[in-house]
């Protein structure tokens, strides 16, 4: 009887990058568990591309770290680069290759990054396949098929369509409750009364202890504060944090999103983003929870549509845009900003209450909530004609959920209306009385936010008549900003002349 050899097909390698840490990452279904190899690589390129928060750096190395021992334990193959590891080729493209020549291993897949700079990496690598990165609702081809012909993208449009496709709060094809949008319901100043609940804190084990010594060893020059690290680093454990918010902050995190209050960084806030990001959880199993607390009547409509619209809009919508105008679009510049970051963005050194209370929050959490980011650091950014690139790479570096396809639309997009009203249809820019009405910084200030002008008036009053004023010609034109040249045109030129020169004292104190 004749014996027939079977081929077998040869091993592949899987990579694994640090925010893809799902076992339902499409690299990972492509994968044979009895043949193929996963590897894991902690890299330099990848520390230091910037001077990222030193709990960011931890976070993602304890997180991977565990995945790939999860990974072990069902029966994979793992190979596991250390940031130590004296045979490290320190960038991504360079293990994957060594990986390939030591284990005499021709293909390798991975699943799509979410930086364009990695994608361009990965270009040059031999064997190499890219897989789409099905994680998310909307493939780049069904949101340049949505984007195509509009001059203006708006994220509320696109919340709708991506609302009937996941049924998320819909009965039938109407919305739940008969209106799209509860935004109007969520601005309410919090009182320093409320309970405050705190976000779920896992104590560090081995694992997490060894890299915590990695970091401090290494990167301890770097912003913001390693001790205490409480952050989950596991699938099982970020789902007990995701549970723990809905159970106890949802219910009050609509009406409340917007409030920020001295010595209370997190409020109602879910704290989840980081684990999104990595892949610890998924969009739709966080989305599917808050949906349910709604129909069992733990959480009103308007926080569950608040939240939800965060992840399945506004999450899709700034990771459409990223790759719809990538390469180049953080270097776009529509105000012509110029103005070097101030260094009291890494030192939280300022006299301003709001943003020494924003930026010491960022240094020790590596976390702010979206109005601190928008309103507060982003605004004064914005005032006072900081370059938006600087303003970009800072909150890339300090926020441990921060990726560049998330951080880079909310920074040059929303923050900095640096490309020119793509994604949003005004400059969020604002005086000292917004930050007044939605915190209490400003009651232990030692500026005055009801003094428009002078040394003792809050900065932010007169940096916004000077920001409207010297971007006159790029913004004048705008329907939502005619009310307020109408208001600055009336002024006597006095007037605006006090506003302006106490604005350039503003400038000049900053560097």
């Amino acid at each position: 009887m004749e014996t027939v050899n079977k081929i077998q097909p040869e091993p592949k390698l899987i990579v694994i990058l640090g925010d893809q840490l799902s076992k339902d990452i499409a690299a990972l279904r492509a994968a044979d568990q009895k043949r193929d190899i996963v590897l894991f690589a902690e890299v330099m390129a990848e520390a230091r591309y910037v001077p990222h928060h030193q709990k960011k750096i931890a976070f993602v190395l304890s997180a991977m770290r565990h995945f790939a021992e999860e990974l072990k334990s069902l029966g994979w193959s793992v190979r596991y680069v250390r940031l130590d590891d004296p045979e490290n080729t320190n960038s991504l493209a360079g293990e994957i290759a060594r990986a390939q020549n030591e284990l005499k291993i021709a293909r390798a897949f991975v699943t799509e990054p979410g930086e364009f700079r990695l994608s361009q990496a990965f270009t040059n690598c031999a064997g190499l396949a890219v897989l789409p990165d099905d994680r998310f609702l909307v493939s780049h081809q069904e949101f340049r098929d949505w984007a195509e012909g509009r001059k203006q993208l708006r994220m509320e449009y696109f919340y709708r369509e991506i609302r009937r496709k996941t049924g998320l709060l819909m009965s039938g094809n109407e919305p739940e409750g008969g209106r799209w949008n509860y935004d109007s319901d969520n601005r309410k100043p919090a009182n320093p009364d409320l309970f405050m609940p705190q976000p779920m804190q896992f104590k560090p084990d081995q694992t997490t202890r060894d890299v915590l010594q990695l970091v401090e060893d290494n990167f301890g020059e770097n912003f913001g504060s390693l001790h205490p690290f409480w952050f989950a680093v596991t699938r099982n454990d970020a789902k007990m944090a995701l549970e723990h918010f809905v159970n106890v902050a949802l219910p009050q995190f609509g009406d409340y999103q917007d409030a920020m209050l001295s010595n209370e960084p997190f409020l109602y806030h879910s704290v989840l983003a980081q684990y999104l990001n990595t892949g610890l959880l998924s969009p739709m199993e966080i989305c599917r929870r808050v949906e349910r607390a709604y129909y069992e009547g733990n959480a009103p409509l308007n926080a569950a549509e608040g939240f939800i619209r965060q992840i399945i809009g506004w999450r899709e919508f700034v990771r459409g845009i990223y790759w719809l105008r990538m390469p180049g679009y953080t270097q776009e510049n529509y105000f012509n900003a110029k103005r070097p970051l101030p260094t009291f963005y890494w030192t939280g050194e300022t006299d301003m209450a709001c943003m020494a209370a924003a930026i010491a929050q960022t240094r020790d959490e590596a976390y702010a909530h979206h109005i601190q980011r928008l309103m507060v650091t982003g605004n004064f950014a914005l005032l006072a004609g900081i370059d938006p690139a600087e303003v970009h790479e800072w909150y890339l570096a300090v926020y441990a959920d921060a990726y560049e396809w998330v951080e880079a639309p909310n920074v040059i997009g929303m923050s900095q209306f640096a490309d020119g009203g793509l994604l949003g249809s005004k400059p969020y820019a604002a005086s000292g009385n917004y930050i007044n009405k939605m915190s209490d910084y400003c009651a232990t200030c030692r500026y005055d936010v009801k003094g428009k002008t002078g040394e003792n008036a809050c900065p932010f009053n007169p940096l916004y008549w000077d920001f409207l004023q010297r971007n006159s010609d790029n913004l004048r034109d705008n329907p939502r900003l005619g009310n307020v040249y109408r208001t600055w045109d009336r002024m006597s030129e006095a007037k605006q002349s006090e506003y302006l020169e106490s604005a350039k004292k503003v400038l000049e104190s900053i560097n």
